[in-house]
């Protein structure tokens, strides 16, 4: 990169960010990660390691699914640090695209990096791959990965159909008109074994709940669903659970409820334009339908978690239309209502803040990373960077 193509990056990321009252605001702190440059970076995940580092991971490349330079970076943040580590390349299938890495920090202090290799350049042939690395793990350096494997999605036998069926039974006749060309392969593809085992793609992180059981949110655009991977033996084997029903509730986020009860919210990629919801009884293996919340998605990912307080948080695109907005709500009830709403950025059309991660460090501070894009705002800017962001959750409730 030259000397003038950093300075146009930095020159168009520090003039993104000027007149931006979040960024200025007591409470929270904002830096990007790395200088802005003309590529395509999305899709972070953050992750606190044993000793309180933070390790952040997301793609990059001139593109996504078609591009065959994609590949996963990533960077430490090391514990009391004021600026993150040089980044590296943590992963890359030659020749393929690398995409939606995604972490799950175990309680033995691993942490588990999930992805998927785009095999035919159509998410449909997503692979989805899972490292390990080992919790001595640190900055400044690349990570060291102890094992690699493909993890491979076996749905029941049936679920597929089934969840297709009644997704597509749910939508209005307009629905069906308006995404008649997306459904007309439904029927053949879901009795197909090969498009029922791939395409599954995490997006958000893995979770352990307090029974010990681990899920990993799944979907897959083949259908436009999605499921939980599960693992009860730490990691070791993982099964499927029943797909959801619910054309269009993609990218999984999961909160586990006081009383046992599972919340998973979704981005919508239908015609709702709203954060979509459905509850497990049982850890993750089934799902009541999909439902609507009152919140705003405009086809943007998003990420939930439960904070030491027991609130709940949700970052989120706030809007029906643009990904030109980004939001932290806090609910008090467990999901049901989100009456607190705080901006990380606020109203910058032509700008594209999105896909992000958050999650809660040890010492109560919560740290989101999401894609600052400067330009087309739809995923595919000029200047890109992954933005990081700490704050409390008193300045949430503050409001903007």
């Amino acid at each position: 990169m030259t000397r003038t193509t950093k300075a146009m990056g930095w020159i168009g990321l520090l003039g993104l960010m000027a007149g931006t009252a979040a960024a200025e605001s007591p409470g929270v702190v904002k830096r990007p990660i790395f200088e802005a440059e003309p590529k395509h970076n999305h899709a972070s995940c953050v992750a606190e390691a044993p000793n309180g580092d933070l390790l952040a991971v997301w793609y990059n490349g001139t593109g996504e699914r078609k591009a065959d330079d994609v590949v996963i970076q990533a960077a430490w943040l090391a514990k009391g640090a004021d600026a993150w580590s040089p980044r590296f390349q943590t992963a890359d299938t030659p020749g393929y695209p690398d995409c939606n890495p995604a972490l799950l920090a175990a309680p033995d202090g691993r942490i588990h990096m999930f992805w998927p290799t785009i095999l035919d350049h159509r998410w449909e042939s997503a692979l989805l791959k899972w490292n390990v690395a080992d919790p001595s793990q640190g900055p400044p350096g690349p990570i060291r990965w102890e094992s690699s494997n493909v993890l491979h999605i076996t749905p029941a036998p049936g679920s597929i159909e089934k969840a297709v069926a009644d997704s597509t039974a749910k939508l209005t006749d307009e629905e069906k008109a308006k995404y008649a060309k997306e459904l007309e392969p439904f029927p053949a593809r879901s009795a197909d074994l090969l498009y029922q085992r791939l395409g599954w793609m995490p997006r958000a992180r893995g979770i352990v709940l307090p029974s010990g059981r681990w899920l990993l949110p799944l979907y897959c655009d083949t259908f436009s669903i999605s499921l939980m991977a599960i693992s009860d033996d730490h990691g070791k084997t993982w099964t499927a659970g029943a797909p959801t029903a619910g054309f269009g509730a993609i990218q999984p986020t999961v909160v586990p409820r006081k009383d046992g009860t599972l919340v998973a919210f979704f981005r919508d990629n239908g015609p709702h334009n709203k954060v979509r919801m459905a509850t497990s009884p049982d850890e993750g293996k089934t799902w009541t339908d999909v439902v609507d919340t009152p919140l705003d998605n405009p086809g943007a990912g998003i990420e939930a978690i439960a904070l030491a307080s027991g609130a709940w948080a949700l970052i989120h695109n706030d809007l029906p239309r643009g990904r030109h907005s980004l939001a932290v709500s806090l609910s008090d009830d467990e999901g049901r209502t989100w009456p607190v709403k705080r901006h990380l950025e606020l109203d910058k059309p032509g700008s594209s803040f999105h896909y992000p991660s958050m999650m809660q460090a040890r010492d109560g501070k919560i740290h989101a990373t999401y894609t600052y894009s400067l330009g087309l705002g739809n995923g595919t800017a000029k200047q890109s960077t992954m933005m990081h962001a700490a704050f409390d959750e008193a300045w949430v409730r503050q409001g903007d």
